[in-house]
C-alpha cells in the first residue's frame, strides 16, 4: 500500500497540470497560439539539453542507481523466495507452537505436582520410611512398634489402593513383616522362658498369619527343634554321664514346655479326642518325645557295663516318669523291657566271659598241691558263716577265679534285679555252670595226667561240682529271694558225671595231701564282693534296696 499512494498523486498532478495548460491555451491569442509550437520545440530541446547535461554531470548516479534497482530487484526476488519458504514452514511453526503449548502445560501440571508434593515434603518422608523404620523395630526387637507399622501400611493400602507408592509400601512391609515372623519362629526355637513364650506367641496372633490350629503346632515344631538342639549337644562318650543329661534334659524341659503349651492355650482340651482346636497335639507331640528318650536310653544302654550304674540311671529315669507323670507322661511302665534286657545282656556276658577265664586257667594250670584253709586263715573278717564265698575253693584256683567270675556278675546283678528276668537269669547261671562242667571234662579228654595231678584235678571237680555250684545257686536264690531252686546245679553237673564218680572213689581211697604252695591266686576269689551282706547270712544286698523294677 505505500507503494501505490505516490504514484496516484503523480497521476493527480499530472492531471491537474494538464487542465491548467488547456485552460492557459484557451487564453491565448492566434499568434500566440502559432507560436506555441515552437515554443514548446525550443522548451523540448533546453530540457533535452538540459538532461544530457544533467546526464553527463551525473552519470555515475545513474550508474549506481541501474545497479541498486537491479540489486534491489535480485533481494527482493530473494525475499519473494523466502516469503515462499516463510508460508510453507508456517504449519510447522504453528504445529510446533501446539506442541509446545502442550509441553507447557504439562510442565506446568509437573511443577504444581512438584510444588504439592514439596508443601508435603515431610508427610512422603515419613511414608517412605516407613519400612527402613519397621526393619529397625525387628531387628532391635520391638516388636509392638513394628506391628503397629505393619497396620498402619495396611489402613494406608486400604484407603489409597490406587497409588503406586502406597502398593510399594505395602510390598516392602509386607517383606519386612515375613522376616519378624521367621525371627519369632526363631525366638521359640531357643530356650526361653514362660512370659517370653506368652509375648511371642501374642506377637504372632496380633500377625494374624496362622491360625489356632497351626498355631499351636508350629509352637510344639518349635519347642521340637529345640529340643533335639539340647539333646544333641549332649556329650555322648560317656554313656552313663549321657543318660543321667539326658534324663535331667527331658524331666526338667519336658516338663517346661507342656506346662507353657497349657498357660499359652489356656483353653487347651487336647485330652479330649473331638478337639477343634488341639486335636490332640500336645499329647502326640508328648508321646514323640517320650519315644524318642526311650530310643536313646535304650541304644546308650548297652554301653553300660555296671550294675550300680544301671540301677543309678533306672532311679534317674524312674524319677523323670514320675515328675513328668504330673503332666500326663508318665512313662514308668516302658522302662522295665529296656533295663531287663540290658542286666540280662551284661550278667549274660560276665558269665560268658567266666567260662572262658575257666578254660584258659585250666590250660594255665599247674597241678601243684595247695594247703588246705583253715578258719583262722579267714580272709573276710568278721564275715559270719555262710555269708561268704567256702574257702576250701582256694585251695582250687581255678574253680575259686570261676567262682569269682560268677560272683562279680551276681554282684552286678544284685544293683538291678528285674523280677521277670530271674528266670532268664536262673537258666544263664545253669548254662555257665554246665558250660564250665564241659570245660573241665573237655580238658580231662584232651590232656593226659598222672597220677598225682589226676587226684588233684578229680579234688577241683568235687570243689567245683560239690561247693562251687550249690554255694552259686544259693547266692541266686539271696538276689531272688526264694528262688535257688530255679538254678539247678545237679543237672548242671552231668558233664561231670562220671569225672564225679572217679572222684569220689579216688576220695575213698586217700585223701588229698595239702602242700605249702600260696600263690598269688588265692588273693582272686576274695577280692571280689560277695552278693551276701556281712552281717546276716540269710539277707542280702539287693533286699535291703528292693529293685526297682519289682
Amino acid at each position: 500500500m505505500s507503494t501505490d499512494a505516490p504514484s496516484k498523486d503523480g497521476t493527480t498532478a499530472l492531471f491537474e497540470t494538464e487542465d491548467a495548460y488547456v485552460s492557459d491555451l484557451l487564453s491565448y491569442s492566434l499568434e500566440r497560439l502559432n507560436k506555441e509550437p515552437e515554443l514548446l520545440k525550443a522548451d523540448t530541446d533546453r530540457i533535452e539539453r538540459h538532461l544530457q547535461e544533467v546526464a553527463v554531470k551525473h552519470y555515475r548516479s545513474f550508474i549506481t542507481a541501474a545497479e541498486c534497482v537491479k540489486t534491489v530487484h535480485a533481494e527482493v526476488n530473494q525475499v519473494n523466495e523466502h516469503l515462499k519458504e516463510l508460508l510453507e514452514g508456517l504449519p510447522a511453526l504453528e504445529q510446533g507452537c501446539r506442541e509446545f503449548s502442550q509441553g507447557a502445560e504439562q510442565i506446568t501440571t509437573k511443577r504444581a505436582l512438584n510444588k504439592q508434593m514439596l508443601n508435603c515434603h515431610g508427610t512422603l518422608l515419613d511414608l517412605l520410611e516407613v519400612p527402613q523404620l519397621m526393619d529397625t523395630c525387628v531387628r532391635n526387637g520391638n516388636y509392638d512398634e513394628a506391628l503397629d507399622l505393619e497396620a498402619f501400611a495396611a489402613k494406608l493400602a486400604v484407603l489409597h489402593s490406587n497409588f503406586p507408592v502406597v502398593v510399594s509400601l505395602k510390598a516392602e512391609v509386607k517383606a519386612i513383616s515375613q522376616s519378624m515372623l521367621q525371627q519369632l519362629l526363631h525366638r521359640l526355637q531357643s530356650s526361653i522362658h514362660l512370659p517370653e513364650c506368652l509375648r511371642l506367641i501374642g506377637y504372632l496372633r496380633r500377625m494374624a498369619v496362622f491360625s489356632e490350629r497351626e498355631m499351636r503346632q508350629n509352637f510344639l515344631q518349635c519347642r521340637e527343634a529345640w529340643f533335639t538342639v539340647v539333646v544333641e549337644e549332649l556329650d555322648r562318650a560317656n554313656a552313663y554321664d549321657f543318660l543321667k543329661r539326658l534324663t535331667d534334659c527331658h524331666r526338667m524341659h519336658l516338663f517346661d514346655v507342656v506346662m507353657q503349651y497349657r498357660a499359652i492355650f489356656s483353653d487347651d482340651t487336647s485330652q479330649s479326642e473331638d478337639s477343634t482346636h488341639d486335636g490332640g497335639l500336645l499329647y502326640s507331640w508328648g508321646m514323640h518325645r517320650v519315644c524318642a528318650y526311650l530310643r536313646e536310653v535304650e541304644l546308650a544302654l548297652p554301653a553300660i557295663a555296671e550294675g550300680s550304674a544301671l540301677a543309678s540311671v533306672l532311679d534317674h529315669c524312674m524319677y523323670c516318669g514320675l515328675s513328668l507323670g504330673r503332666v500326663g507322661l508318665d512313662f514308668r511302665a516302658l522302662l522295665p523291657d529296656l533295663f531287663q534286657s540290658s542286666v540280662c545282656a551284661l550278667v549274660t556276658k560276665q558269665l560268658d566271659r567266666t567260662v572262658d577265664v575257666l578254660e584258659q586257667s585250666m590250660e594255665q594250670h599247674r597241678w601243684v598241691a595247695l594247703p588246705a584253709v583253715s578258719s583262722e586263715n579267714m580272709l573276710y573278717g568278721g564275715a559270719e558263716e555262710g555269708a561268704g564265698p567256702p574257702y576250701s575253693l582256694m585251695e582250687h584256683p581255678p574253680v575259686a577265679v570261676f567262682t569269682n567270675g560268677v560272683l562279680a556278675a551276681l554282684n552286678e546283678l544284685r544293683h538291678c534285679a528285674p523280677v521277670a528276668t530271674r528266670s532268664h537269669l536262673a537258666a544263664a547261671l545253669h548254662e555257665c555252670l554246665r558250660q564250665g562242667a564241659s570245660t573241665l571234662s573237655r580238658y580231662h579228654a584232651t590232656h593226659t595226667l598222672r597220677d598225682s595231678d589226676a587226684t588233684l584235678f578229680h579234688a577241683l571237680v568235687r570243689a567245683y561240682s560239690e561247693v562251687a555250684a550249690p554255694y552259686l545257686a544259693t547266692c541266686f536264690g539271696r538276689i531272688y529271694t526264694g528262688d535257688s531252686a530255679l538254678v539247678d546245679s545237679q543237672t548242671a553237673m552231668l558233664p561231670l558225671k562220671d569225672l564225679m564218680s572217679r572222684a569220689a572213689a579216688a576220695a575213698a581211697e586217700e585223701e588229698v595231701p595239702a602242700t605249702t604252695n600260696s600263690s598269688t591266686t588265692l588273693s582272686t576269689p576274695v577280692k571280689v564282693k560277695t552278693p551276701v551282706a556281712s552281717k546276716k547270712p540269710t539277707q542280702v544286698e539287693a533286699d535291703e534296696k528292693e529293685p526297682e523294677t519289682k
